[in-house]
């Protein structure tokens, strides 16, 4: 499997609900940052701490939470992906940068539009 098709893939299993697929991809070290200043911002080590920092708390934090991929660019390690972001009072971009090694994310970068997130979070 390329880089862009781990990513992808782990789209999917978010969409679906697949946790458990979704971690398979993630290195244990894998290292998450959530860029900006609020209460889910931050660094994670780890599938475990992201979900249970970041993913468990979405539909918490901005209700209705809801991503769309508009595009990818990719080489043998890096995918960046481009998103639209919404929620109950929320519409942004972000790009997510992912670093994959052996088949594994072992890097994942959160580049939202902070001041957006923080004034719309719910937690």
């Amino acid at each position: 499997m390329t880089a862009e098709e781990i990513v992808l893939g782990g789209y999917a299993s978010y969409v679906q609900g697949d946790m458990e697929a979704l971690g398979s991809i993630y290195h244990p070290e894998c290292k998450i940052t959530l860029n900006g200043n609020h209460a889910l911002s931050g660094v994670y080590i780890g599938f475990d701490a992201f979900h249970e920092g970041i993913l468990s708390k979405l539909n918490t934090a901005w209700p209705g939470f809801n991503l769309e991929i508009q595009k990818v660019v990719s080489n043998e390690t890096d995918v960046v992906v481009f998103l639209k972001l919404t929620a109950t009072n929320l519409e942004s971009r972000s790009i997510h940068h992912f670093v994959v090694k052996d088949g594994l994310q072992v890097e994942f970068n959160i580049h939202d539009d902070s001041q957006l997130a923080a004034a719309a979070i719910q937690i």
